[in-house]
């Protein structure tokens, strides 16, 4: 190579050649930004400058379309709502306080594009991503979950993405030790290009081991450690090829990052250890930008400034470009601030778990982040112009044009009229594609590990023991109905609150914070940018009235494809909600099916003829009308019902009526144990003026099927009574040779038969 082609674009040949055009459009940057970019630097950037700009004034790091929106969050929190709220928004994951000096910390995150493009590292690595994140607040990750969305099911592209996924979650998550506790799957042709794949994870902790990130003190230093840095994961930024950072070098990398989950799990026990060594200042977990976001995002955190030399960065890969050193997303690496003092002892814990570290940088007071590469300075920035202050837009949005039509169109549909056709109806609900059996998906992800896993799918919820010695634990769901949410952004966001609250107020668990995931359409098309904020809307009223802060979250943009202005451009709008709820001890938590016969089957709730949206709509691909309406009072009543009959040992068992109606709660309910049920639907009927086939799959909020033992009836009934809880004493359970689902004088349905029906659909497609 010739000299000029190791030449680097230095600060100070950016401040020579003012006039040099720089190729910002290419990076995704408009013409305002970078003007507002050469504006503060006073001066064109250099291609490293531009390159973390690029990347941290993106929509997927800055939040620059949703972060107005977004601040709702934090106005609409009340100081009792913050009560429990250790640390909200803003950090690498909120932290809860769940009593006894034990404090969960818990996040959501999305890794949707690359899920698509590469499915197997993309779900892996947006797993071990999620981790980290939980890891830097100081806590051992102790469960995972995930909420999926895929295209059609019988699309000839769908069991690619699905088997890659689904594989790289496990894979990931089998790997690190890690339990998956819970999560969902739909599929539905909206996705098609677009799939979702949203990770959750939750850690443990005490309440003196919380840590947050920042680079503070005069001298101290800033180390590099983990996995070394690679060429993959550049992404976006793998444009910046050779005419961008240095001429002549090439750089064709692999957009999608590659994990290891085997280093991530020493990763893990490293970091707790120099934790409890009190040998760090702070960790911060390498993640979208790498490098560029680490150390904009410690300087910016703190109070002084950061110099970096990329020169002793650790490479796999010798011949990567400075550029390409700040922007790799390459997994499995963490960056901390370590006083000097305790350098030493640092060094030694990462050796003994074979942990490759470097000293890359120190703080100091200058107020600024400047890089240097081969004794040439990069990048002189403000870190908190990079980091927290890039631009932010309010974009325009408005009501769909075809908002009205399609609200307009309710369901009106056939409904089965006779014994034979309720009974046919059930069997194809249950077999059709979003209520079939998951086992499929969840028998290849580990649900035990750790040994402290009390409930994870099959079961509504995941709860996991916090603390062995008095069983303290947590329960998490996650909800989110997408078709309501077309059908009204606003108040489909609040099913998807209504729906985790009530979830893990049925395992007997205090509903206490939430996370979200948000995905969405483009925000530069006015229709998905309405969803957008309406959602937000409604999940922060939501979150008000039901009395729970969010604690963080993510938000993913441009998921769509087509042209904007249509009622298809866009995914179904989906406000994911992970729930928290706390158990005195896990030991309690209810069952999610019954598990003998002769007991009461009770269900509590109203029901409304609210078949739009439902899932039996979709059988007969409807999509159209309004969602069922919320009553915030009633769910917080039936809450705490839930919560006391179990603490009180009222009920052995309970479910959701949500997806499917009471139908598959029946059905879901029965299939747990193989334990089957007697009901009788006349009172529901004559009570609630539904026809019998309403009062199966109607979708309307606030009820829950319970399950009892019969000495039980005259306290929980004067418990129900005394709350003004509507209730009704629907029928019995039936422990038979031959377990069935009978609804005298309907129908009866073998569980065999109830089974196979449920459990063909995705092996069929994806087995």
């Amino acid at each position: 190579m010739t000299d000029a082609q190791h030449q680097l674009d230095t600060v100070e040949a950016a401040a020579a050649t003012p006039d040099q055009e720089m190729p910002f459009a290419e990076l995704g940057l408009k013409p305002d930004e970078y003007a507002r970019i050469v504006e503060l630097l006073g001066r064109r950037p250099t291609a490293a400058e531009l390159a973390m700009y690029s990347v941290m004034w993106s929509e997927h790091c800055s939040y620059k379309s949703s972060k107005v929106h977004l601040k709702q969050f934090g106005e609409k929190t009340t100081d009792e709502m913050r009560e429990r709220l250790m640390v909200g928004i803003g950090e690498n994951a909120g932290v809860v306080d769940i009593g006894d000096g034990w404090a969960v910390t818990f996040k959501v995150e999305s890794h949707n594009h690359p899920s698509y493009v590469e499915p197997y590292q993309g779900a892996a690595t947006g797993v071990g991503g999620i981790v980290r994140d939980i890891l830097a607040m100081g806590a051992r990750p102790v469960g995972a979950m995930d909420e999926l969305r895929f295209g059609a099911i019988d699309h000839p592209d769908t069991a690619r993405v699905v088997h890659g996924v689904v594989g790289g979650v496990g894979g990931y998550g089998n790997s690190l030790g890690l339990p998956n506790i819970g999560g969902g799957s739909i599929f539905d042709s909206s996705f098609q290009g677009n799939p979702l794949v949203n990770a959750l994870c939750v850690g443990v902790m005490k309440h003196e081991d919380i840590h947050l990130a920042s680079a503070e003190g005069v001298g101290n230093k800033v180390v590099l450690f983990g996995a070394r840095t690679g060429g993959d994961g550049i992404g976006g930024a793998s444009i910046l090829a050779s005419e961008t950072f240095e001429d002549g070098v090439p750089a064709k990398r692999p957009s999608v990052q590659v994990g290891d989950p085997f280093m991530e799990k020493v990763l893990i026990e490293c970091c707790l250890e120099l934790f409890r060594a009190d040998v760090v200042q702070g960790i911060q977990d390498l993640g979208a930008a790498g490098i560029s976001c680490a150390t904009s995002e410690l300087a910016s955190n703190g109070s002084g400034g950061m110099h970096v030399w990329l020169d002793d960065v650790l490479l796999r890969d010798p011949t990567l470009n400075a550029g390409e050193i700040l922007m790799s997303e390459s997994q499995e690496r963490m960056m901390a601030v370590v006083t000097p003092d305790k350098l030493e002892q640092f060094i030694e814990i990462t050796r003994k778990w074979d942990v490759e570290s470097a000293v890359v940088g120190v703080v100091n007071d200058s107020g600024r982040l400047t890089i240097d590469h081969h004794g040439e300075r990069i990048v002189d920035v403000d870190p908190r112009t990079v980091a927290h202050e890039g631009p932010t837009y309010h974009r325009p949005y408005a009501r769909p044009a075809w908002m009205d039509a399609l609200q307009a169109d309710a369901f009106a549909g056939s409904l089965p009229t006779s014994g034979e056709e309720l009974g046919q109806a059930v069997l194809e609900l249950m077999s059709s594609p979003n209520l079939a059996d998951r086992s499929w998906i969840t028998d290849q992800y580990d649900r035990y590990v750790q040994g402290n896993t009390a409930a994870a799918r099959p079961d509504t919820v995941g709860v996991v023991r916090v603390d062995e010695s008095t069983g303290r634990g947590v329960a998490i769901a996650t909800r989110s109905n997408d078709r309501f949410t077309k059908l009204d952004p606003y108040a489909g966001a609040q099913q998807s609150v209504v729906a985790a609250y009530r979830a893990v107020a049925v395992a007997g668990a205090v509903p206490t914070a939430i996370t979200d995931g948000l995905n969405f359409g483009s925000p530069e098309d006015p229709d998905a940018m309405w969803q957008l904020v309406e959602a937000i809307r409604g999940l922060a009223d939501a979150c008000a009235e039901l009395g729970v802060p969010v604690t963080g979250g993510n938000v993913s943009l441009y998921n769509g494809t087509g042209e904007p202005g249509r009622i298809d451009s866009s995914i179904n709008p989906t406000a994911i909600v992970g729930m928290l709820g706390i158990l005195d001890t896990v030991e309690r938590a209810t069952a999610s099916g019954w598990r003998k016969g002769g007991q009461l089957l009770y269900v509590l709730g109203t029901t409304g003829a609210d078949l739009n949206g439902s899932r039996y709509a979709e059988l007969s691909g409807h999509l159209g009308g309004l969602p069922p309406a919320v009553d915030f009072a009633a769910e917080k009543v039936l809450a705490e019902v839930l919560v006391s009959a179990s603490r009180d040992g009222l009920i052995d068992a309970a479910r959701e009526v949500g997806d499917g109606g009471l139908a598959a709660a029946l059905v879901q309910g029965a299939l747990r144990y193989d334990v089957g049920a007697r009901v009788v639907l006349d009172e529901i009927v004559e009570r609630d003026g539904v026809s019998a086939a309403q009062a199966l799959f109607s979708e309307s909020q606030g009820r829950v099927l319970i399950a009892l033992p019969r000495d039980e009836e005259a306290r929980l009934v004067a418990m129900l009574e005394a709350r003004g809880v509507p209730a009704i004493r629907l029928g019995v359970t039936e422990d038979a040779n031959e377990p069935a689902l009978e609804v005298q004088g309907q129908f009866a349905l073998p569980l065999v038969q109830v089974r196979e029906a449920w459990s063909a659909p995705l092996r069929a497609h994806f087995g």
